[in-house]
């Protein structure tokens, strides 16, 4: 086997490596956001704000060390995290106004 091919085989391997976490990632995201959304009712039924920054900033300041620990940019564990909170805000806010909708028919 020629060097070119056994880096074609060994790149096959790494991508399907790469597949693998790719869809353990997406599956993690489903079930936080299966979370996230029980939380949402509880916090519209509760009438409690969308976002909880105290919470927000505890999580951050959380991830960024998780993310050090592993050898992780703590910045890009921070913009993911940030991105995902504000879906999160998104969903619910969403939920509270469907909650609100849904008492006043």
């Amino acid at each position: 086997m020629s060097a070119s091919e056994k880096a074609m085989e060994e790149l096959r391997s790494i991508r399907g490596t790469i597949d693998n976490l790719d869809a353990a990632l997406v599956g993690v995201l489903a079930e936080r956001f299966k979370a996230t959304q029980r939380v949402g009712e509880l916090k519209a039924r509760n009438d409690l704000p969308a976002g909880d920054p105290g919470r927000e900033k505890q999580q951050i300041e959380r991830l960024r060390h998780l993310a050090a620990d592993a050898q992780l940019d703590p910045e890009f564990a921070e913009k993911i995290l940030n991105f995902i909170i504000s879906e999160v805000i998104r969903h619910h806010e969403r939920i509270a106004e469907e909650h609100r909708t849904g008492q006043d028919a």
